[in-house]
């Protein structure tokens, strides 16, 4: 089985029972052994939306990286995610981060995911369950790209 890390984000409707409901859809398709705290961040790159909430789980699966994707896809749809604005508002948004130590580059999949480093919203709740996981890429770990970025972030603990 395959070593997982998703995050999960999203900043429409009830979001903390939003991110109840991912939980509950990842289990099914994953066997979670680590989840982060829930952070509170403001929104990074359109800024004109609601605050979103974020965590990371950490996981293992036998799923391949592209049936993960697809599972992750299905369970956005199912969950009210519609085709937006990029980065814009939206119920639920789940991202593989890691996927055991590959390194993947498809037109629909890049592992590790490419914004990683420069997301406090994601590198601060990995960071909760896995600092010294290293970027198989850059070799930094989840601490150091976190301790490179600027304190000027949003992102609070729930």
């Amino acid at each position: 089985m395959a070593e997982i890390f998703i995050a999960l984000g999203g900043n429409l409707g009830d979001r903390s029972a939003m991110m109840a409901s991912a939980l509950r859809r990842l289990s099914k398709i994953m066997e979670v052994t680590n989840r982060s705290e829930v952070y509170e961040t403001a929104a990074k790159y359109v800024t004109d939306q609601p605050s979103f909430l974020n965590m990371v789980l950490s996981g293992r699966t036998d799923l391949s990286p592209d049936s993960l994707l697809d599972s992750l896809k299905m369970i956005e749809i199912a969950m009210g995610r519609v085709e937006g604005r990029r980065f814009g508002p939206r119920p639920i948004d789940l991202d593989i981060l890691f996927y055991d130590s590959m390194q993947i580059e498809t037109q629909n999949l890049t592992v590790p995911h490419p914004r990683l480093q420069e997301r406090r919203f994601v590198l601060q709740p990995l960071a909760d369950i896995a600092p010294e996981l290293c970027h198989p890429v850059s070799g930094l770990s989840v601490a150091e790209m976190l301790a490179a970025l600027p304190l000027d972030d949003d992102v609070r603990r729930v």
